[in-house]
């Protein structure tokens, strides 16, 4: 069964309390449930992670290379902007990455208009709230499923 590695970045555990204007409602445990279930239907094992530290961030990416897992989709929060350690520690993944954001980062204030992260990763998907999650879900399960077997 493939792998999905999930990536959550900085506050996003203040989901469902942190500007619901851009981030509504929902919390990061119901992000991951839908996640979950997702993936069962789309025969896939979805792992999450979230973290407020950017080293940890880092290590559970070099654990994903060790892991070989099939796609990650990350939303980095806040690092996406300028976090070139996390970028480095992704560009060593050989798997497809899909990053993802529940705002429209380019509707945003300017400096939420930058990713590092974007020249490395297969694509793109912003706006859509929790929807991007799934969204971004679906893309990493078609691209690993597009990947020659190892």
């Amino acid at each position: 069964m493939k792998q999905i590695l999930m990536l959550h970045g900085i506050n996003h555990n203040m989901f469902g309390k942190r500007e619901p204007k851009f981030y509504g409602t929902i919390t990061l445990d119901q992000i991951n449930q839908s996640l979950i279930a997702l993936g069962h239907e789309l025969g896939v094992a979805v792992q999450h992670f979230q973290t407020n530290s950017e080293g940890e961030l880092v290590d559970r990416i070099h654990q994903a290379y060790v892991d070989k897992v099939d796609g990650v989709v990350i939303n980095a929060g806040a690092w996406t902007h300028y976090s070139y350690g996390m970028r480095d520690a992704l560009a060593i993944l050989t798997c497809p990455i899909v990053e993802i954001h529940m705002s429209n980062n380019h509707a945003r204030d300017k400096f939420r208009q930058h990713s590092v992260i974007s020249d490395i990763a297969k694509g793109y998907i912003a706006g859509f709230g929790q929807d991007s999650y799934l969204l971004g879900l679906r893309a990493a399960v078609s691209a690993a499923n597009a990947m020659p077997a190892a």
